[in-house]
């Protein structure tokens, strides 16, 4: 007999031995990480971009004219994000109908 070994399953024998609930829940737990990982990385691009736009020369401090062009990109962002994600529920909706 031996003591602390035990054999660790592999990944697929893991997810068989899971149960339907269990694997449904594993499932919405991955693609809600996926569409977190996703917004991130548009959040860093598009922050890459704004600051492409707007910032000529990094400084200590912003001056009124980067302050209001970053301010003004991010407003828009916000809409555009507003807009389309208004349009994927329409979408989705008219789906279920």
């Amino acid at each position: 007999m031996r003591h602390g070994c035990r054999k660790v399953p592999s990944s697929t024998q893991a997810m068989a031995e899971l149960g339907e609930a269990d694997e449904a829940e594993l499932q919405r737990l991955v693609a809600a990480e996926q569409q977190k990982a996703q917004f991130t990385a548009q959040v860093h691009h598009f922050m890459e971009l704004c600051w492409d736009k707007c910032v000529e020369k990094p400084g200590n401090r912003l001056d009124s004219r980067t302050e209001n062009c970053l301010s003004s990109c991010v407003d828009r962002f916000i809409d555009t994000t507003l807009a389309i994600t208004s349009r994927f529920a329409q979408i989705v909706q008219k789906g279920g109908q």
